[in-house]
């Protein structure tokens, strides 16, 4: 932990800068950066105060359900929800949820958490897949504040080299309680040196994520008129060095078939510009959702947050992104609800149980470049029955994986009551 410290005093002044720097560019609220240093214009609520930390979108989106309970579980609860992205912050403030609160996380400094822990006073800290930082552990425990983690994850590779990075093997050890994914990944923290009877229960949150809210019927049936489902491609949560793949691809597919239709959703919509000066060198027709254009050319370049309900019911075929490039993979659940066909890369790294479910069922397609990829969709787009047939397989493979939230939720609570 000194190491760990001193390293961070020395890189503060740098991120500090950073973060002035985007506060003057217009990229960082003066909101935000108050939060990210600690502090917050907004009151503490009385009562009960669960802090619940998810990285980015993907993180906080598997927790739904989970927030979702324990705000049944425990009305007179605040939960603050706090997220290293703006994107994802803004999400869920646009879940309109009562009795959340959504903030951007403090940065990993005790000066800063000192002002967050005295503002806030949390109750309990629920922390997300595998978000440690060992300040804000070390603090929440000089506070007395119990610390959980929940869809945790880790190999038995991550597990041997965790237990060399400094602060980071003491902090798990100290935490009072793991809910894992898998049976693996509790093996991992027991070599970590959290107890077994501090394991448990096992379940991968993103299985038991609730479907969100559907589209607008005004806007799916305004969209739907112009966007042929069947011949309607969905690149979903995109990354760079993805997107180029992903439109080499449907220039190829579109020679066959003219009338195919592509939206392209990229994991921050923030990105918006380059990717329409990209589109835009590829010779590609386009319009762009945050112009509020109607989708009247070959590509819709969908650059907005809080729309992916409607662009997975519009789309009969979808590429499920951050696959083709080293980020572990998007969830497939939220498609395969929509009954939209699954394409994705072969990183999948972070929905393994998923992605064995879906190829046990021969239930989606694995692609590598823009000429597999191209051939993919060619397949899908041409043959209504076959694009039906694979969405059915992918919606029942992965509905059978659904999970139960009950005993978590119980164990939280517990730990709350505890406190």
């Amino acid at each position: 932990m000194p190491i760990y410290r001193l390293l961070l005093s020395l890189a503060f002044p740098v991120l500090l800068l950073r973060l002035l720097l985007r506060r003057l560019r217009g990229q960082e609220t003066a909101q935000a950066l108050a939060e990210r240093l600690g502090g917050s214009t907004l009151p503490r609520p009385q009562g009960p105060l669960i802090w619940l930390h998810g990285a980015s979108n993907g993180e906080v989106t598997s927790a739904r359900g989970l927030i979702e309970g324990l705000r049944q579980a425990r009305p007179e609860a605040t939960l603050l929800i706090s997220t290293n992205t703006a994107t994802a912050r803004a999400m869920v403030m646009g879940w309109d949820l009562p009795g959340v609160i959504a903030v951007q996380a403090p940065l990993d400094h005790r000066g800063l958490l000192a002002r967050f822990f005295a503002h806030w006073r949390p109750d309990l800290l629920v922390v997300i897949e595998n978000e440690f930082w060992p300040n804000r552990l070390a603090m929440a425990r000089a506070h007395g504040v119990p610390v959980v983690l929940v869809g945790a994850r880790i190999s038995a590779r991550s597990a041997r080299r965790w237990a060399r990075l400094p602060g980071i093997a003491p902090a798990i050890r100290a935490l009072s309680w793991v809910s894992p994914q898998d049976s693996a990944s509790a093996a991992g923290f027991v070599a970590l040196g959290v107890a077994a009877d501090r394991i448990g229960p096992v379940l991968d949150l993103k299985a038991a994520a609730p479907l969100v809210p559907g589209p607008l019927p005004e806007d799916h049936a305004r969209f739907a008129a112009l966007l042929p489902r069947a011949k309607t491609v969905l690149a979903a949560s995109t990354h760079p060095g993805e997107e180029e793949i992903v439109l080499e691809a449907f220039e190829r597919a579109r020679q066959t078939d003219p009338a195919l239709r592509l939206i392209l959703a990229p994991r921050h919509p923030d990105r918006g510009p380059r990717l329409a000066a990209l589109i835009a060198a590829k010779g590609l027709p386009f319009t762009r959702r945050s112009a509020a254009e109607a989708p009247q050319q070959a590509v819709y370049l969908a650059d907005t947050l809080g729309e992916m309900p409607l662009w997975y019911a519009l789309a009969g075929v979808t590429f499920v992104g951050g696959s083709l490039v080293a980020k572990g993979g998007h969830t497939p659940f939220e498609p395969a609800a929509w009954h939209s066909a699954l394409l994705h890369g072969p990183d999948d790294a972070n929905f393994r149980a998923a992605y064995a479910a879906l190829r046990a069922a021969a239930a989606a397609e694995c692609v590598t470049d823009a000429p597999s990829l191209a051939a993919a969709l060619t397949r899908l787009t041409a043959d209504p029955a076959l694009q039906a047939s694979r969405a059915a397989a992918a919606h029942d493979a992965l509905s059978a994986l659904g999970q139960d939230l009950t005993p978590l939720v119980t164990r939280i609570t517990q730990t709350l009551d505890r406190r």
